[in-house]
């Protein structure tokens, strides 16, 4: 138990992990949808999820030619002080917020994982300078 506290705690210490928990908590998502909406690397992406399953974060499903990851609420459940943050402070952190916004226009495009990378979805809030 306290092994894997520690692993929970030490998961939750990096900011992209925080990022991508807070967008996880809106939605089930792809690594290429989180590395879009993120505007990080896949490599990245794909080593944060690694340590945040490890430490029972999150969980993970196949379907078709994509993985899509999303909370484990087993471990939140063990751990409720974990939703106290995902629901009560990730939503108000700065670097979290831009990523919300770019979660709300994919939601709102015609767009699937596949047609996002290639797409000018996110143009308007580059141009912009999401604040």
């Amino acid at each position: 138990m306290v092994a894997d506290l520690l692993k929970i705690i030490k998961a939750l210490g990096q900011e992209n992990r925080l990022r991508i928990l807070n967008l996880l908590n809106q939605q089930k998502l792809c690594v290429c949808e989180l590395q879009n909406i993120m505007d990080e690397n896949q490599s990245n992406i794909s080593r944060h999820l690694n340590v945040l399953k490890n430490a029972d974060i999150i969980s993970s499903e196949k379907d078709a030619l994509w993985i899509y990851y999303y909370l484990n609420q087993k471990t939140l459940e063990e751990y409720p002080f974990i939703t106290d943050v995902l629901t009560k402070e990730l939503g108000k952190v700065d670097y979290c917020q831009p990523d919300s916004k770019r979660l709300k226009i994919y939601q709102a495009s015609d767009l699937d994982c596949s047609d996002l990378k290639d797409s000018d979805v996110f143009e308007p809030l580059e141009k912009n300078k999401i604040n």
